[in-house]
């Protein structure tokens, strides 16, 4: 059976001081869940300090994002053992912000996973379509396009170690959430891709979060269905409560 990880996306938000202290309640809300895995994903600058707050809890600390070189003269960029010195276990790939705002494409993508997957962080690679593509009914070619462009050249091994977040771009921010039963259809188009491009191993042990304006109020019917494994959160990640309330969907 897989396992629901709950993500939470804190984009750029939070200094140090508020990471601490997000986490240090976040750690007294959950306690010792064992049902659901969490993830944590703050900005670069606040992941040492996540790493000392969630020490000794079920928190996992992740990255947004992470550079395909081992080091070099790139600005403003962190390679993968940057991350893994923070802490980190996970590292977000191709979120639709960094594809829509910052340019990333499929190839750069695909090199950003195999960085992770060699360096052991677990890659959540984020997949979407826009409203535009969805109304131009496109959803299935888009998200086949970006699977088969940034998992290109990738193992059976590595393929069984990635998660796929499926975030629907319109959905993201908005307040608009797709229903659980468009989010389990896309996801059941992910899992059937995977079965047809791999095998039915690799897709049964595939886990697909849904992402895009996930809320206490509507995680548990997103929860219920059968290809959905669990939840990429931005905004309702950002408080302690309103997060330990989807991480405690099941309670």
């Amino acid at each position: 059976m897989r396992k629901p990880l709950i993500a939470g996306n804190w984009k750029m938000f939070k200094t140090q001081a508020e990471t601490r202290d997000t986490l240090r309640r976040l750690d007294e809300l959950i306690g010792r869940l064992l049902e659901v895995e969490v993830l944590i994903c703050p900005p670069f600058t606040s992941l040492p300090a996540a790493r000392r707050a969630a020490a000794g809890t079920v928190i996992q600390i992740g990255a947004q994002n992470l550079h395909w070189e081992e080091k070099g003269a790139f600005t403003g960029e962190v390679s993968a053992a940057m991350l893994i010195d923070c802490g980190c276990s996970h590292v977000l790939v191709g979120h639709s912000e960094r594809r829509q705002l910052f340019g990333e494409d499929d190839a750069g993508i695909n090199r950003k996973l195999k960085k992770a997957l060699s360096s052991q962080l677990v890659p959540i690679l984020c997949v979407g379509e826009s409203l535009q593509e969805r109304e131009a009914e496109r959803v299935e070619e888009v998200i086949e396009g970006q699977l088969q462009q940034g998992l290109k050249g990738l193992t059976a091994q590595e393929i069984s170690r990635i998660i796929v977040a499926y975030e629907p771009v319109w959905a993201i921010g908005t307040g608009k959430t797709a229903t659980p039963e468009i989010a389990q259809q896309v996801h059941a188009m992910i899992r059937g891709w995977f079965e047809g491009k791999y095998s039915s191993v690799a897709a049964d042990g595939l886990r697909i979060l849904y992402g895009g304006s996930v809320k206490p109020g509507n995680v548990s019917g997103l929860m219920a269905q059968p290809d959905i494994d669990g939840a990429l959160v931005g905004g309702a990640s950002l408080e302690a409560e309103s997060f330990a309330a989807l991480v405690s969907y099941q309670r």
